[in-house]
């Protein structure tokens, strides 16, 4: 089950990372060409927001079946010594689930906002603060923090 969970984890980030960007271009475009806030850019925004859930919910399943994750909380004090196990352990969590509640405000206000403008501003300024902490957190192939493949197979 753990390999399926990391697979899917694995998968699903492509698919969060793939929706964040083209709702920041979609945003960034609102805002320079002063468009309407359509219900395709409100789709997006709801559908972003989602997959960030769905994402984070496989990740808090993986965090708990993880026998890295294990081994860190069992033995935290060596485990801080070590980048990889502390990446796992605390890191990624900590600003991954940081980044989701960065997305889900900013879907939030720009729900609410009254103009396309401050829409389109306010789905700008968050998303890409989120997109930048999920940058940060996501173990890349050339990542100092801990190196994973683009894709991890089952």
């Amino acid at each position: 089950m753990y390999s399926y969970l990391l697979t899917a984890h694995s998968i699903t980030r492509w698919l969060v990372l793939i929706f964040i960007i083209y709702s920041i271009y979609r945003a960034l475009i609102g805002v320079v060409k002063n468009k309407k806030f359509s219900k395709t850019d409100d789709a997006f925004r709801h559908w972003t927001a989602t997959m960030a859930h769905i994402q984070l919910m496989v990740g808090i399943i993986l965090y708990t079946q993880s026998p890295i994750v294990k081994h860190f909380w069992s033995n935290t004090k060596t485990g801080l010594q070590n980048l990889e196990l502390t990446f796992y352990g605390i890191i990624h969590f900590v600003l991954m689930l940081t980044a989701i509640v960065l997305l889900t405000i900013g879907s939030a206000l720009a729900k609410r906002k009254p103009t396309n403008l401050e829409k389109f501003k306010t789905m700008l300024i968050w998303f890409t603060i989120a997109l930048i902490v999920i940058f940060i957190a996501i173990p890349w192939p050339f990542s100092p923090l801990s190196a994973r493949t683009y894709l991890r197979p089952i």
